[in-house]
């Protein structure tokens, strides 16, 4: 069993065979999918896939790509609509990405702290997209865990090493994505080595990142399994064993998620 633990199944790429993308998932092994909020106020769609698909849950936050759309929204507004629907199982994803500079990051760290209060608050893990921030996310993971400690992860990781020791060490968990199959990713395979098998996570991000054996194509929840194949090289073990690891640091993660 694997758990896809990030994707988009609420963008328009899947809209053709949502239904049958789910089902390859599951013959694949994939028995459970996190679908990840990227604007609080496109939570009802996310709630709509969750209750036509028992197996697939979601989060509630705003990307910090689209930071500036949501401002108004507050940390008591998250974790109200947390609260209100028991297929929440995470806030975010929320972060900083200096890398395409869409937004002003003083408006992407607002809305970051705005979520790691209601990570805090409701003990949901906070999803954290950190791309061309390493120093800034470090920092602020590291001012706000003394401020209450909070559940998180680092999700598509491709960040340095510094990056993922502060997060371990802060308690968090590092996800790979199909990134980590990339014929070039020696660096991140090395970091991936370095993570405690307690603290790993595997996601595909999809519709985006597909891992090398499907490259070039629309990714989708099934071919989580190829980046875990690859996660399980890394780490020197079965893929049966990752696949028993990752699931286990899921179901440990996302505490409210029921084990189907």
């Amino acid at each position: 069993m694997l758990i896809d633990s990030h994707c988009h199944l609420d963008f328009a790429d899947f809209d053709a065979e949502r239904d049958e993308l789910v089902e390859r998932a599951h013959a694949s092994g994939v028995k459970q999918i996190v679908t990840i909020s990227t604007r609080v106020r496109k939570l009802d769609t996310l709630l709509a896939l969750t209750e036509r698909y028992p197996s697939v849950f979601c989060s509630v936050g705003t990307h910090p790509n689209n930071a500036d759309e949501e401002l108004d929204v507050t940390a008591d507004q998250l974790v109200a609509l947390a609260e209100a629907h028991e297929k929440v199982v995470a806030i975010g994803e929320a972060g900083l990405d200096y890398f395409y500079e869409t937004q002003k990051p003083e408006d992407q760290k607002t809305g970051l702290r705005r979520h790691i209060e209601a990570a805090r608050r409701t003990q949901l893990p906070l999803v954290i997209h950190s791309r061309s921030a390493d120093d800034d996310m470090a920092q602020i993971l590291t001012e706000e865990t003394g401020k209450g400690a909070f559940p998180f992860i680092l999700h598509c990781f491709s960040s340095g090493q510094a990056l993922a020791d502060t997060g371990v060490a802060l308690g968090g968990y590092v996800s790979f994505s199909g990134i980590l199959t990339f014929p070039k990713s020696t660096e991140l395979r090395d970091i991936a080595k370095s993570v405690p098998m307690d603290r790993l996570l595997v996601e595909t991000d999809a519709p985006y990142l597909a891992p090398k054996r499907w490259r070039g194509k629309r990714n989708e929840p099934s071919y989580v399994v190829n980046t875990a194949e690859v996660l399980a090289e890394v780490k020197g073990v079965s893929y049966e064993e990752i696949a028993r690891i990752t699931t286990e640091n899921a179901f440990r993660c996302f505490s409210t998620m029921p084990k189907l």
